[in-house]
């Protein structure tokens, strides 16, 4: 396939590289998009009711809804975060009666 030039054969071997490792890193994305849609939470803050508070830090969203499984959902996930998570521009507390959560968006 080459005519026996030493630099057209070093530029092959160095574009079969770069393909090799192009493929491979194509691969290693695909694998974490996999794994990082996994860890995503399966609640959604748009389907629980939040109210605006006035707090002594400025205003927050607060709520209660506690008959709303996403809201269940989520107060799981914090367990599973000592109480405190980041999402989606939003950092979620939860206070500690247990059945309140507030959350604030987050500073740009």
């Amino acid at each position: 396939m080459t005519d026996g030039d030493p630099a057209t054969e070093a530029l092959l071997e160095f574009l079969n590289a770069c393909e090799a490792g192009i493929g491979a890193a194509k691969q290693r994305i695909k694998e974490m998009k996999g794994i990082a849609e996994e860890q995503k939470p399966s609640w959604n803050p748009d389907t629980i009711k939040w109210t605006e508070t006035q707090g002594s830090s400025g205003l927050y969203e607060r709520s209660e809804d506690v008959n709303s499984l996403d809201f269940k959902e989520m107060l799981r996930n914090l367990a599973g975060h000592s109480g405190k998570l980041s999402r989606d521009g939003f950092f979620y507390w939860a206070f500690q009666n247990g059945s309140t959560v507030g959350r604030r968006r987050k500073q740009a």
